[in-house]
């Protein structure tokens, strides 16, 4: 594993701690979104389509340190959108590694070279880079030529100065598995990445490309084949055995949602990273009012062909914990990529999917206007003059072929 001792030793110790005091739930990572705005707009993500009164919206450096105590959560990952397009994204990373966690800063590094002078290296940061495949696959994932290049670039300067860099691969359907095993030598190898981050994307309620994702038995085999061509490489990756195992087919895991809870503009997302339906005010109503039991593979269908691991790492990691010779075998031994699978979960009982994002957009839109009418009422009250200004768009903008950054973001 591409994990540094340190690391696993703090969460390790969190773990115990939370088990030893009987925890039945709790968060593993703080998926923090301080932005929705990207330079970027993948054919797979549906984390773009907002209106721009929506992508405009920041995370302050308070809140977002805020969300960090609040949850108390060992790792952070700073996700989006662009993190490096937020204005304070250097604060923000500053007081999340003051406070000693551990902060993986998502992003797909096309600012990142320009952005290296104002970071420092540090056991509690870590760039983690989107890398999809080489570089045919990963500048078709993300529709536009020249990135991989940049990013990979990026990555190398990162390194030569000493900072901690992972890469976080999605594979989609129709992916060729000899790439996929050349481009994870070439990450580890050649790049010299601490690690892999490895997942089957997700079908995104708003994802503007459906075809690409992969179904459960598909996933499977991938990453049977996979790690077949991967046995004798000496890949890293930044991921449990048992997750890996997971996706290989040998083990039967239900989604841990609360592993890895949301914070974002709206506030804390329910019930996951990738579902967005609804959000609270803070950690402790999201914790105790979310009906986690409706939510899971098995569970409900949105979720039916999920093996993320923003679901699955956590139950893996408590697996882990409570059988740590199961993991050490698997470790030692290697990912099983033939024989028998382990029981598919049971879908006879899932609840079909509720289609509310565009429903809850409409809300965030309602509440971003009055709260705009509002100040601009205060300072005319106050003698401000304050202008007339264009009124919110009144439905949700697709995600083009081009991704739409305003002069402000792009500091």
């Amino acid at each position: 594993m591409g994990v540094p001792l340190i690391q696993q030793v703090r969460v390790g110790s969190y773990l115990m701690k939370q088990r030893l005091r009987g925890t039945k739930r709790y968060p593993l990572v703080l998926m923090l979104e301080p932005l929705f705005r990207c330079n970027l707009a993948c054919a797979g993500c549906g984390k773009i389509d907002y209106p721009d009164s929506i992508l405009n919206k920041r995370l302050s450096v308070e809140e977002c340190v805020g969300a960090a105590e609040e949850c108390g959560a060992p790792i952070v990952s700073i996700a989006g959108g662009e993190p490096l397009l937020h204005r304070q994204i250097v604060q923000i990373v500053a007081e999340l590694t003051k406070r000693k966690r551990f902060v993986y800063l998502c992003t797909n590094a096309l600012l990142l070279m320009k952005r290296l002078d104002d970071f420092k290296p540090s056991p509690y940061l870590t760039f983690s880079i989107h890398l999809d495949g080489d570089r045919e696959h990963h500048d078709a994932a993300v529709c536009q030529d020249g990135v991989f290049d940049k990013a990979t670039a990026a990555i190398k300067e990162a390194r030569r100065r000493g900072f901690r860099v992972t890469c976080n691969t999605t594979l989609f359907e129709g992916v060729e598995v000899d790439r996929v095993a050349d481009f994870v030598s070439y990450a580890t190898d050649d790049l010299g990445v601490e690690g892999v981050t490895i997942a089957p994307g997700f079908a995104y309620e708003r994802a503007p490309m459906k075809e690409v994702f992969l179904n459960r038995q598909r996933t499977k085999q991938l990453f049977r084949d996979l790690f077949q061509r991967g046995k004798g490489r000496k890949w890293r990756w930044n991921q449990s055995a048992l997750y890996l195992d997971f996706l290989a087919g040998n083990q039967t895991y239900d989604c841990t949602p609360w592993g890895n809870p949301t914070r974002n503009v709206f506030g804390w997302q329910r019930p996951c990273y990738l579902l967005n339906e609804g959000t609270v005010a803070t950690f402790k109503e999201l914790m105790e009012t979310t009906d986690w039991d409706s939510y899971g593979t098995g569970r409900y269908e949105k979720c039916a062909n999920c093996m993320m691991h923003c679901g699955y790492e956590a139950t893996a990691v408590e697996d882990t914990v409570r059988n740590p010779l199961k993991a050490l075998k698997v470790a030692l031994r290697g990912i099983r990529t033939d024989g028998p699978m382990a029981p598919e979960v049971s879908f006879e009982n899932q609840r079909p999917a509720q289609w509310v994002f565009d429903d809850l957009v409409m809300q965030q839109m309602s509440r971003a206007d009055a709260a705009k009418a509002e100040e601009e009422a205060a300072k005319a009250a106050a003698g401000g003059g304050a202008k007339g200004c264009a009124g919110s768009a009144s439905h949700v903008n697709r995600a083009g072929g081009k991704a739409k950054t305003t002069a402000q973001d792009a500091a």
